[in-house]
This record gives C-alpha cells, structure tokens and sequence, in this order.
C-alpha cells in the first residue's frame, strides 16, 4: 500500500474554505478570513508547514465543517493532523484540560497563539455588542494565561 501523496499548501487552504464557505464568524464576517488570518498568523511566527496547514483546519472538527474521521484518512502529516485534534475543543471540556493538550502537542501552541492573536485583535472585537466583546476580551486572556502567553 502507497501512502497518498500529501496535501499541497494551497490544497490545504482551498479544503478549508470549502469547508468554512457556509460559515461566517461573530461579526458575520466570512469564516475563511479568520482561518487565513491565522495562517498568516503562523506564517509570520515562523511556523513550518504542517502549523500552516493544522492553521487552516484548526477549526474544522470542533466546528463540524470536516469529521473527525476524515482528518484521520486525510493526506497529511501525523504532526497536522494532531495539531488539528489538540486544537479541537470538547463539548464541556474545562478550558485547563484543553490548554494542557496543547502545551503537550508539538506544534500547537504557535497556532493557538496565532488564533488567540486574531480573535482578540481590537479591531475584530470592536464590531461586537459590549457584553460579547467583555466576554471574549476576558476568554482570550484567561486561555493565554493558562498557555504562558503574555498578556
């Protein structure tokens, strides 16, 4: 058995829109803009291909846009694919258990920098209602400090 050649940068990114295409984030903005934001985001840190690519899916699961079980037969790295599983919130999971996945997946924590790092952008928040941006302003800060960010 040949293992499939795997997927391209760009193959990564255009999986991924396609995914997202039907989502749109709290401001109903496109989804996809997040996830390229992020890969820049990751891009800009230093990040290796396979954090690119965990970048564009790092959402995928936890957002059902792609299962579980396609990541797992999907052309690409073992290193991607367990980026994109640490990365992958669980219904009630306490946000200590997911800040510890992270910081024992190697390779995850740049990406979840870099997702914190646009999602807390001001500009971004500044479009929400007041409750929502508190509520995520405080979200954001608590997940960098449980993952040794700086503030």
């Amino acid at each position: 058995m040949t293992t499939p050649t795997p997927l391209t940068l760009p193959e990564v990114e255009k999986l991924a829109r396609a995914a997202h295409a039907a989502q749109t984030d709290k401001a109903g903005r496109p989804y996809a803009e997040h996830l390229a934001a992020v890969a820049a985001g990751v891009r800009a840190r230093g990040g290796d291909p396979d954090q690119i690519a965990a970048a564009w899916l790092h959402d995928a699961v936890e957002d059902h846009a792609l299962t579980e079980e396609w990541l797992d037969t999907a052309a690409l790295s073992p290193r991607t694919k367990a980026v994109v599983l640490a990365l992958t919130k669980h219904p009630g999971e306490p946000p200590e258990s997911y800040a510890h996945r992270i910081l024992a997946t190697p390779g995850a924590l740049l990406v979840k920098e870099a997702d914190l790092a646009h999602n807390a952008d001001p500009a971004r928040l500044a479009v929400l209602d007041a409750a929502t941006r508190d509520r995520l302003t405080e979200k954001y800060a608590r997940m960098r400090a449980l993952l040794g960010l700086p503030a």
